[in-house]
């Protein structure tokens, strides 16, 4: 418990240094927790992240073919047991980031070893080897995708007598449970703050309580303590769903938060800069549209959200990942080509196709392809987000 208290202390405390030194400017020459081949790790000799590598592997990939370059960001998901051929060919061929993993696809450990195995051997035979992305969401609670811990939910951490060390022991337990699976990456912890009681967010008590201060506080003890361990985390969902309603969700219909600008920041936001602070890897854009933002938009296909208040205002350069592509939200703004060429016009890095159909993946792919062939996305811009995936694929086992 020693260890865990010092582990959420440490967190704590870049948590306190984010949040009184303000936003860190693009560009800024380290990232907290230093992690050699993060992006923004800048000037480490030979680390995958440091700016002449970088823009060394960027030359290279502005010439590459557009469809592997595209198939870069896109993360996959199947249905069953077993991954199937095509799935495991996208991966040869250099032409997936990773996998999403849900219940469905897991009977037993050893047949979800025997998975990974299969998924990790078919990215060694890619042309050009990188370590897969292969995460889950292993939140806590309810919402676990395997077996293990952590056992409690954020809301239940935010109650423990100790909710710091209880923080640090979740995220130290959902690492031990992903590295023990093969996985590499936590699609949490979730930062949202909950404004009413038995909302969308706390009815399943998955926020760690009312005040952005103790949720920055506890989400950078997990998220510090599961990093601390090899696996990568991703806070979610920028700039955050504590206002939804029950029966708000995005899986299901379109979802228009109505939250005052300055709300927005001092509430919802506060949390992303404590974990920008504590070095998180990825950040998980929302589906709901703010129109206090952007009226227009949902904040994954939002520049002003991404762009302007995630990289801008909070200094974020790590990797952006979307919420599923699937979700019922974005009925209004086509197909998966569509959302696919919206959300990299956005500006985000990794794209969620978690409906369980390989085809999904491939309509991504083949819609980014196009965009970036004919040039309504910039290669540059493009190459810069495959940068920073490949950098994190780099930094993880």
């Amino acid at each position: 418990m020693a260890l865990f208290r010092s582990v959420a202390q440490f967190g704590v405390v870049l948590a306190v240094m984010g949040i009184a030194l303000g936003p860190v400017p693009l560009g800024a020459p380290a990232r907290p927790h230093g992690a050699p081949g993060t992006p923004g790790v800048a000037g480490v000799a030979g680390a995958p992240g440091a700016p002449n590598e970088r823009g060394a592997a960027m030359a290279g990939q502005e010439r590459e073919d557009a469809r592997v370059l595209a198939g870069r960001r896109i993360v996959l998901s199947y249905p069953g047991p077993t991954p199937p051929a095509g799935v495991l060919q996208a991966i040869r061929e250099g032409r997936a980031a990773g996998v999403i993993l849900f219940g469905e696809n897991v009977t037993s450990p050893e047949q979800l070893a025997e998975s990974v195995a299969e998924l990790k051997q078919a990215a060694a035979e890619a042309p050009h080897p990188r370590t897969l992305l292969l995460m889950t969401d292993q939140e806590g609670g309810k919402v676990r995708r395997l077996p293990g811990a952590p056992e409690l939910s954020a809301r239940r951490v935010g109650l423990a007598p100790d909710p710091l060390a209880a923080a640090a022991e979740s995220g130290a337990g959902a690492a031990r449970t992903l590295a023990d699976a093969g996985l590499n990456l936590n699609l949490a912890p979730v930062l949202d703050v909950y404004d009413k009681p038995d909302n969308f967010i706390d009815h399943p008590e998955r926020s760690y309580g009312q005040d952005p201060a103790k949720v920055a506080e506890l989400g950078s003890a997990f998220l510090t303590a599961q990093q601390g361990l090899g696996v990568a985390a991703t806070a979610k969902h920028f700039p955050g769903l504590g206002a939804a309603p029950r029966g708000e969700n995005t899986d299901e219909r379109p979802v228009t938060l109505n939250v005052p600008l300055s709300q927005l920041r001092s509430r919802g936001e506060a949390p992303y800069r404590a974990a920008v602070a504590a070095g998180v890897r990825l950040v998980m854009a929302s589906w709901a549209v703010y129109p206090a933002l952007d009226p227009d938009h949902p904040a994954g296909f939002s520049s002003t959200i991404i762009q302007g208040e995630l990289r801008g205002r909070l200094g974020f350069d790590g990797v952006t990942v979307t919420d599923a592509m699937e979700a019922e939200a974005l009925a209004p703004y086509g197909g998966t080509g569509a959302r696919a060429l919206a959300a990299a016009e956005a500006g985000m890095d990794l794209l969620l196709c978690s409906a369980r159909d390989p085809r999904q993946g491939e309509e991504a792919t083949e819609a980014l392809a196009a965009a970036l062939d004919d040039g309504r996305l910039d290669r540059h811009a493009f190459a810069e987000a495959v940068a920073r995936v490949d950098a994190l694929r780099g930094s993880l086992e």
